[in-house]
């Protein structure tokens, strides 16, 4: 199975990026970041999802990463499949936390269940197979709303349209220029079309 060893953020300072990481939300290598000064502005067209446990583990991780200088996009609250929140990091990244459960069953964590890259495309179904063609398997798909691949248990890759994408992380849709994102794994260096940037995870 082709997998996602890490996710790099492209940055304009990486000890500020860092520094925030380690205050928010520590993953390990499984995020990492990259001095980049590539021209963006506005939602880069990709966000990436915690997925934990209950509610209270949601509430804390929002909590600790707007206190790190997260602007809150979304506040903590109930919807029809769960529980989430949204923030956008200093650096310009986009972050949903979520849970499944709208009721806490124990007492509150930060274990994240599920790390997931959540590329917002223009056709969710061309991407798919795009990806499908190079090598990995569907692990859920419906239509052309919402797909995910199987990319091992660090990472997870999904696809969703552009502004489902931008409208669930509270974020307006417009955006031009870099992604600031680089995919690190084991399917290859590639862009696919909507400039989404893959390299080999030893590149660096």
């Amino acid at each position: 199975m082709a997998t996602i060893q890490s996710v790099i953020l492209e940055v304009e300072d990486t000890t500020a990026a860092e520094t925030f990481y380690k205050e928010a939300f520590e993953l390990g290598d499984v995020i990492r970041v990259r001095e980049s000064h590539e021209p963006t502005s506005g939602f880069r067209g990709f966000v990436v999802s915690l997925v934990v446990g209950q509610p209270s583990t949601v509430n804390s991780l929002f909590e600790s990463a707007v206190g790190a200088g997260a602007t809150a996009t979304k506040e903590p609250s109930k919807s029809l499949w769960g529980y989430g929140a949204a923030v956008q990091a200093p650096d310009g990244t986009t972050w949903t936390f979520a849970s499944s459960s709208k009721k806490d069953t124990g007492p509150a964590t930060r274990a994240v269940d599920q790390v997931v890259l959540l590329l917002g495309v223009p056709d969710v179904k061309a991407s798919r197979q795009l990806y499908v063609d190079r090598g990995l398997g569907v692990a859920r798909s419906f239509g052309g709303k919402y797909a995910e691949l199987e990319t091992g248990d660090r990472v997870t890759l999904a696809l969703s349209p552009r502004k489902v994408a931008a409208k669930n992380a509270g974020v307006p849709v417009d955006g031009t220029g870099s992604h600031r994102l680089v995919v690190a794994g084991d399917l290859g260096a590639f862009s696919d079309p909507e400039g989404f940037v893959w390299e080999p995870a030893d590149a660096g």
